[in-house]
């Protein structure tokens, strides 16, 4: 056995042991089951991906209902070694029952902290069967007889072998088992682009099926979102589904998609759900339950209320917890939750970069003169204005013009068709922005007038466009300016820069913001996406309450209101409310009026170009791989990162010599948070040179003088290596230095280089190889070209 291979020990040791067990070969038992895809690394603005996770064993009492994990080993290891790597991914995976093998026997280890002991060792022939192991998870979760057997009801399935990701199936099931135990107030905490209508449809469908619930509502506050559900995610309801529309309730059907504001009205005969009684439905799932449906107030809490009695799950990506609004408190506490950090370490949402751009008028302020008029005439109240006050009381021009010319700079000089939403204070800034952005990309705009369009909810021309910006195959529009209109329910796959020039104190609308980013389409090659900040507001990153789990912070009873607005002190508001649309308000664009109703003042100043702005500070800021932002310069960051590897010169330059292959050093410095592509794009921009990755880590981590790839390739050609070999052997290493000038080390390390130009106008790949002597005396030459280049 001491020679079988961890594949050897698989098919002849454990895949029988579970077959002799009772488990299904084809329905139970999986293997190398990979269930993530692995992190994107962004490489300035190159991207590469991580490795993936890999069980070696799932096994499944029905299919996405996964119940133990078996990590195999050869039989060099002994039999417990690999059960830390299988925890690891049972934790992940919400796996109840761990065991590790090296083919002899299995060490098995329950986590459900049931068993007398947690860990016991067992014989192959002892491997537990099907049955045992569901006994004894239905008694960790709680579930009856009858709550089983709705467990059991399966999921949808259309034939297609789509199947949902590991943190889905998870969501799904820990709701149908809450469900069953009769738990009636149910919360899903998952970020924007996780699959967060999917995953309610395969929870509604479960129900359903199972006859638990047999009418069931679905209530969403965009439209947008009602239609995209309907069509898409729900369409196998059928004829059984409806949406409630024109203000009419139809009793005949059995799944309701309706939103709030078509269901509730200013009077009691316009509340459309009072036509049906309180105990029609028996489901009720909240979409983006954080806005109205968790004040105690809201007239979409009056819906909940009302069907009290049914069962309600609300779905968030960003749960709201102020002094007068808890989604915890109405929901409890959440039954699971997928964080953005998550969806990026796995691989299945996009990595950012942030830049910030500070305005000198914005942290010095600005005073008018004593009588100063604005555009309009109106003498402009004195006083200093600062960030709080641009384009809400008081426009600068050229302010405006500057932040479009940054946009438009950022676009040329990465890709002009790189669908971008810009984020204003209100529908007024999105319209100067939108003239602003037109007249700094005039042949853009005469390519297609639609390259910037305004797409706020006082606008139907812009409304109807936004159909085009979240179709990745629709070019127009490119730009979208827009206010709060596109701060949720946007699935918006393909865009590549979001812009902040707003002012943004409440958490859940910067989430929610952040969120149109954070979806990837790699056939579209959006694999990550850019944020530009003109606001401070990226400075939300840092708070704890970002990206952690949801945490109450108030729990409202009986006799504590919300505090007035006019209690709080002077210049605050609470800080969530921003972020939240009332009923009735469908865009979530505020339409500024011109001027005050009582005193007739003008409420928005407008300053001409006699006030100049311009750009104080500009830096760009990287999610590292602990997930927060790097902060420090991209130069302190990488001599850290470095030196936690390396703890001097001499050490670096051993290992990097007797590496036989540089680029794979590389790669593993790159995993380790050494962000050498973005560091190489910086020192580009300053210097004007090229710099090796060598030289970048010896200069910056070690302060040696570097040299440029050019450089080192021209010295090079002055080496005695070249010497011992024949005329077409150094006609290709001569163009192996050129291409590591050009390209550096990683493009000479790929023998699949000597099939692309110039090397084909020397001969062919064998040709070439054999001129070396064959192909270990190619890949020992190649080994010498480095040694040479870099001793």
């Amino acid at each position: 056995m001491a020679k079988l291979s961890e594949r050897d020990i698989c098919s002849k040791y454990i895949t029988p042991a579970l077959v002799d067990a009772g488990w299904d070969l084809h329905a139970q038992i999986r293997e190398e089951v990979s269930f993530t895809k692995g992190r994107i690394v962004v490489r300035g603005r190159l991207h590469s991906r991580g490795k993936g996770k890999r069980a070696d064993y799932v096994l499944y009492i029905q299919p996405n209902q996964p119940i133990a994990l078996i990590e195999a080993k050869d039989a060099e290891h002994g039999v417990g070694d690999g059960m830390q790597q299988a925890l690891d991914y049972a934790e992940t995976l919400d796996i109840p029952f761990v065991f590790s093998s090296n083919g002899s026997g299995f060490l098995f280890h329950d986590r459900t902290g049931q068993a007398q002991l947690t860990e016991t060792s067992l014989t192959l022939a002892q491997f537990p069967p099907p049955d045992e192991l569901w006994r004894r998870y239905c008694a960790w979760r709680g579930l009856d007889d009858t709550a089983k057997a709705m467990v059991e009801t399966p999921y949808y399935d259309d034939g297609s072998g789509r199947a949902p990701r590991y943190y889905q199936a998870t969501a799904i099931n820990r709701t149908i088992e809450a469900v069953a135990r009769g738990q009636k107030r149910i919360l899903l905490v998952m970020a924007t682009g996780t699959g967060k209508t999917y995953t309610a449809f395969q929870i509604i469908w479960r129900l359903w099926k199972a006859r638990v619930s047999r009418r069931i509502l679905f209530l969403a506050d965009r439209n947008i979102l009602v239609n995209q559900t309907r069509t898409n995610d729900f369409k196998p309801f059928g004829a059984a589904m409806t949406k409630i529309e024109k203000r009419q309730a139809n009793k005949a059907f059995e799944i309701y998609l309706s939103l709030y504001q078509a269901v509730t009205g200013t009077e009691d005969e316009k509340n459309i759900y009072r036509q049906f009684s309180p105990d029609f439905f028996d489901l009720i799932v909240i979409d983006e339950c954080h806005r109205g449906s968790a004040a105690e107030d809201s007239a979409w809490r009056e819906v909940l209320d009302y069907f009290s009695g049914a069962t309600q799950i609300g779905l968030t990506a960003t749960p709201k917890e102020t002094r007068d609004v808890s989604n915890i408190h109405y929901f409890g506490e959440p039954v699971y939750t997928y964080s953005l950090k998550q969806g990026i370490d796995d691989g299945f949402l996009a990595p950012y970069k942030v830049v910030r751009i500070d305005i000198d008028r914005d942290l010095q302020g600005w005073r008018p003169a004593k009588g100063q008029t604005d555009k309009h005439g109106e003498v402009i109240e004195d006083r200093i204005y600062n960030q709080r006050d641009f384009d809400r009381t008081l426009v600068l021009e050229k302010r405006t013009e500057l932040v479009a010319r940054k946009i438009t700079e950022y676009l040329t000089a990465t890709d002009p068709y790189a669908k971008t939403i810009v984020f204003c204070e209100d529908i007024d800034h999105a319209e100067r922005m939108r003239q602003a952005l037109v007249n700094l990309n005039p042949a853009r705009v005469k390519e297609n007038r639609k390259y910037v369009m305004r797409i706020t909810g006082d606008e139907q021309e812009g409304k109807a466009e936004l159909d085009n910006f979240i179709d990745p195959e629709s070019r127009y529009p490119v730009i979208a300016t827009t206010s709060k209109l596109m701060t949720t329910g946007v699935n918006a796959q393909t865009c590549k820069l979001v812009v902040l020039d707003q002012r943004i104190q409440s958490m859940t609308e910067f989430k929610q913001i952040i969120g149109r980013g954070t979806r990837i389409n790699e056939d579209y090659g959006k694999f990550w996406f850019t944020i530009m900040d003109f606001k401070k507001a990226t400075e939300l990153f840092a708070d704890p309450a970002f990206d952690g789990d949801p945490v109450q912070v108030f729990e409202p009873t009986g006799d504590q209101a919300p505090i007035p607005p006019d209690e709080l002190p002077d210049g605050q508001s609470d800080p969530d409310a921003a972020g939240d649309i009332q009923a009735g308000d469908i865009t979530g664009d505020a339409i500024p009026d011109a001027r005050d109703a009582e005193t007739g003042r003008r409420l928005k100043y407008v300053v001409g170009g006699e006030v100049t702005v311009q750009v104080v500070a500009e830096r760009v800021q990287y999610y590292g791989p602990d997930g927060k932002l790097i902060t420090e310069s991209l130069k302190d960051y990488t001599r850290n990162a470095v030196r936690k590897s390396f703890a001097s010169l001499d050490d670096f330059l051993n290992r990097w010599n007797t590496a036989e292959r540089k680029q794979a050093l590389c790669e593993e410095l790159e995993a380790q948070g050494v962000l050498l592509d973005a560091l190489a794009e910086d020192v580009e921009k300053k210097t004007g040179k090229v710099f090796d990755p060598f030289d970048l880590i010896c200069h910056v981590a070690f302060d040696r003088p570097p040299l440029t790839r050019r450089e080192r390739a021209e010295q090079m050609r002055q080496h005695t290596v070249f010497d011992k070999y024949g005329e077409q052997a150094r006609r290709v290493l001569e163009a192996l230095l050129d291409k590591y000038a050009d390209a550096g080390i990683e493009s000479i390390e790929d023998i699949k280089i000597l099939t692309l130009a110039p090397f084909t106008e020397l001969g062919t790949a064998p040709e070439l190889i054999g001129a070396f002597g064959g192909r270990a005396a190619y890949l020992a030459a190649i080994r010498e070209l480095e040694q040479a280049l870099y001793g």
